[in-house]
């Protein structure tokens, strides 16, 4: 599987949930997505329903998922993201 997404990509999307998404307790949702920070800022998080996304210093990522399906929709999502906003 090839679970790799550009940093830049990552950042920009995660900086766009979070200025075009909706705050609820220090996470903000846009389309179906959820980011949010740790505490102190090193590590984000971004997840749907199915798949959670884990990327923190030195550009080092981990996604959590059961299926690559889950995986491609969670992809599709970013870059609509992306895309829309």
């Amino acid at each position: 599987m090839k679970n790799e997404l550009d940093s830049k990509f990552v950042l920009r999307v995660f900086d766009k949930i979070r200025q075009e998404g909706e705050e609820q307790e220090g996470k903000y949702r846009l389309d179906g997505v959820i980011a949010y920070t740790d505490f102190d800022g090193y590590t984000l998080y971004i997840n749907d329903a199915k798949v959670a996304m884990q990327f923190g210093f030195h550009n080092q990522y981990h996604f959590d998922y059961q299926k690559s399906d889950d995986f491609d929709a969670f992809e599709k999502k970013l870059r609509q993201i992306d895309k829309a906003y």
